[in-house]
């Protein structure tokens, strides 16, 4: 599918995009697809997973794994697993705890986040590629471009 780009003109409005990912994400027949986030710093890949854990069900505060490196969600329709690669040197190590990662996911039926998805040596088969850009460097109350490829 051709890349789509949306216009997301504050936090609230990545949150709810962020909804709208995960309703369809919780529409998909089968193995479902896993989610990478990609953009620089501040530029709303939390926000964006805030949202999604809003229509999961999910009850928790989310924050970004970056020193967690990796948490896990239980909401009423789906679970969740928030992974950030930001932190990891090398494309083995990230590549390591993508893998286990995934496999808890694929046991718990949840939806799998994985924020600086370009610290992996391969793109995961059949997932679904957001991309992140402030419309403004340093300005974030500008909004936010996503570009989504499923």
């Amino acid at each position: 599918m051709d890349p789509q780009t949306v216009l997301l003109n504050d936090a609230t409005a990545t949150q709810q995009f962020g909804q709208r990912l995960a309703l369809h994400w919780l529409e998909q027949a089968g193995q479902k697809p896993i989610l990478l986030l990609s953009g620089d710093l501040g530029a709303g890949k939390t926000c964006l997973v805030q949202g999604i854990a809003v229509a999961l069900g999910i009850d928790e505060a989310i924050t970004s794994p970056t020193f967690a490196l990796a948490q896990h969600y239980s909401g009423a329709k789906a679970a969740l697993v928030h992974l950030d690669l930001y932190r990891l040197e090398t494309p083995a190590a990230a590549d390591d705890l993508f893998t286990q990662e995934e496999e808890e996911a694929l046991a718990l039926g949840a939806l799998m986040a994985v924020e600086w998805p370009g610290r992996l040596s391969f793109v995961p088969e059949g997932a679904w590629q957001l991309q992140l850009e402030l419309v403004e460097a340093n300005a974030p109350e500008a909004g936010r471009l996503a570009t989504l490829t499923l």
